[in-house]
């Protein structure tokens, strides 16, 4: 049981606290050791057995704990909320002391961005990463900067939780240096092209880790006239993307990529960038993402190959994929989820306001609207035999696509094609199978006649429920085996959390505790390097001075039960809460227990397992990481 007390004489301690007993895992990978470990004026200060308890002001009994380097998520989508809730508390209770922003091209480097009315952050952040626009513009009505070396400055008077360590977010560095309309509708000219240079090449001397990019095909814009266009980065050609990237080559900064997924060959091309021996000095990579797809088993081979490819000898690349923990799962709210961007059909709904409800309906019961889903739905539905697949990314399986919530309770944790099944039976028998509801008869007397697929149950569903038809499937992931080849692969950095997103479709704010429960059931030498892989190897590939425990360093450090976390259930601990900053419902995780304690900068923000203390939000405590401070 963790416990602490005072030193009983306070005048002649030299440490602030004195953590004694854990088992250490320093992030080396090397066999942990029972130790204990001192902190003082938010540094580590000694290391070693037996150390002297008179010494300390507070001394903490981590007797049967693990002690490690506070852990690194290193794709967020934090750098909003940060804004109006710098404590980051969702990420904190996880053991999270460090997340990486200006993920995926966008980000807030660059302020608000504001042009004729529109805010560039809300139109970029809002389809990309299914964030409410109220809840955006909360967060961009903080913003008092514009440029790049006025948002790092503005962290400093900020009372930060984890420490915050920023890429220059390409989007966002196209709309800076051309504005955007021009940003999604033709190459930069040379003078625009010499200001991204600058201002790229000003920010990294500022200490910016590296760049992000994005060609993901369901990234679009969300405010008229540009609903129909994908995210500014993604009309840069190579040539473009090339020079930038040379200049983060040559600082040996990151580029954070994301693939083309319907174009692998300009994904390989690009990602040959990686190569030392073709263009004199490696490029850091880190590409989303090394996935086992469902819909096609054994491509996780194909990535975890390429990046072996790339990384070889022959081409010296510095490449990793960044990897998910955890089975995959996304729900949607109607046609409101990232599934639905790559059909023609349900972009145009999720192109409607959240609050559009009769737009939507407009559309849904539009009849060339109805002919045009139906067709995509069948086209998406059909099993993937070939990369990249024809029609969609993760496909429509009915059977497994469950019912979170909907107004005929009795259809919760059924899957559709179940419940198509129980819609055509009633219709066949005339409803004498009989129904669990009045609503649900009512239903069932709904559907036309003529509807006989799957794609007109699912269809008439969207048009009685709209949002409040709340379902989730599982993409990826699903084979606990396969995950852990992929997470513990040398080649891989786990992290692809997307953490602070898609608010309502996901929740993996506690994926590096389940990198850690799979690697403690392969025994305590698999957990000493996914540490490793959740600390130092992440803070060394992105040039950050912190992932450790050496003396001297920042004192971020965690302390697990290891009992509490061989019984989390990630997909049991998954909850929708009210957001109170947000005014907003958000997709959460709970892990408590599992973390005892948090320390960022030696002060201890989370205790107990299961409450934050009151430093965490009001105390200037995380810093603005940079790679000149490395």
């Amino acid at each position: 049981m963790l416990s602490a007390m005072a030193s009983p004489d306070l005048k002649h301690t030299t440490w602030d606290v004195l953590i004694k007993n854990a088992l250490v895992f320093d992030g080396t990978g090397v066999t942990p050791t029972t130790e204990d470990i001192a902190l003082t004026s938010g540094k580590f200060a000694a290391r070693g057995k037996n150390l002297p308890g008179e010494r300390a002001a507070q001394i903490v009994d981590a007797g049967g704990q693990w002690l490690m380097p506070g852990l690194i998520d290193i794709h967020t989508h934090l750098d909003l909320e940060v804004e109006v809730n710098p404590g980051l508390p969702e990420a904190v209770r996880h053991g999270t002391t460090t997340v990486v922003v200006g993920n995926c091209s966008i980000g807030a480097a660059f302020g608000k961005q504001e042009e004729n009315g529109h805010s560039a952050i809300v139109d970029c952040f809002t389809r990309v990463e299914n964030m409410p626009k109220a809840t955006l513009q909360k967060c961009v009505d903080q913003m008092t900067w514009d440029n790049t070396a006025d948002y790092l400055r503005h962290f400093e008077k900020m009372p930060l939780g984890p420490n915050i360590a920023p890429l220059i977010p390409h989007s966002m560095l196209r709309i800076a240096a051309m504005g955007l309309e021009a940003s999604v509708s033709r190459a930069p000219t040379k003078s625009e092209m010499q200001t991204m240079q600058r201002l790229l090449t000003d920010a990294l001397d500022q200490g910016y880790i590296g760049m992000s990019t994005d060609n993901l095909v369901f990234h679009y814009l969300a405010n008229e006239p540009h609903k129909d266009k994908r995210i500014p980065t993604q009309f840069a050609e190579d040539r473009e993307l090339k020079s930038l990237l040379d200049t983060v080559r040559q600082r040996d900064r990151v580029w954070q990529a994301t693939p083309d997924n319907k174009n692998p060959l300009k994904t390989m091309r690009r990602f040959l960038w990686t190569s030392g021996r073709l263009y004199g000095k490696p490029l850091r990579v880190s590409a989303l993402s090394a996935l086992d797809f469902s819909p096609l088993p054994n491509a996780w081979r194909a990535f975890i190959g390429l990046a072996k490819f790339l990384n070889s000898p022959l081409l010296q690349g510095n490449f990793h994929f960044q990897a998910l923990s955890s089975n995959f799962r996304i729900w949607a709210d109607g046609v409101i989820s990232p599934l639905f961007e790559e059909l023609e059909s349900t972009r145009q709904i999720n192109a409607c306001e959240a609050e559009d409800r009769a737009g939507r309906q407009t559309l849904l019961r539009d009849k060339n609207f109805q002919v045009q889903f139906k067709e995509e739905w069948r086209r998406l539905s059909v099993k993937f035999k070939l990369w990249p697949p024809p029609n969609g990314t993760f496909g429509l399986p009915p059977e497994r696509m469950f019912v979170e919530s909907c107004p005929i309770a009795s259809w919760r944790g059924q899957s559709i094609a179940s419940l198509f099944d129980r819609a055509m039976r009633y219709k066949q028998t005339g409803g004498q199978i009989g129904t669990d509801s009045d609503a649900e008869a009512q239903f069932y007397a709904s559907l036309s006649p003529t509807a006989t697929g799957i794609e007109d149950f699912f269809l008439q569903c969207l048009i009685q429920f709209d949002t409040n038809f709340r379902w989730w499937m599982d993409v990826a992931n699903e084979n606990k085996a396969i995950v852990k080849r992929i997470l513990f692969d040398d080649n891989t950095l786990p992290g692809f959390n997307d953490s602070g997103a898609h608010i309502m479709n996901m929740a993996f704010y506690d994926g590096n505790l389940v990198t850690l429960k799979l690697a403690q059931e392969d025994g305590i030498e698999r957990v000493a390097f996914a540490v490793k892989k959740l600390t130092r190897d992440p803070a060394a590939f992105f040039g950050l001075d912190i992932g450790t425990l050496d003396l001297g360093a920042q004192a971020d450090v965690i302390l697990i039960d290891p009992e509490a976390l061989k019984k989390h259930d990630h997909n049991k601990n998954r909850q929708l809460l009210r957001h109170d900053i947000f005014e907003q419902d958000v997709l959460v995780n709970r892990s408590d227990g599992v973390v005892s304690t948090v320390f960022i900068k030696g002060t201890c923000v989370w205790e107990n397992g299961n409450r934050f203390t009151p430093a965490l939000g009001t105390q200037i405590l995380g810093r603005a990481l940079t790679y000149a401070s490395r």
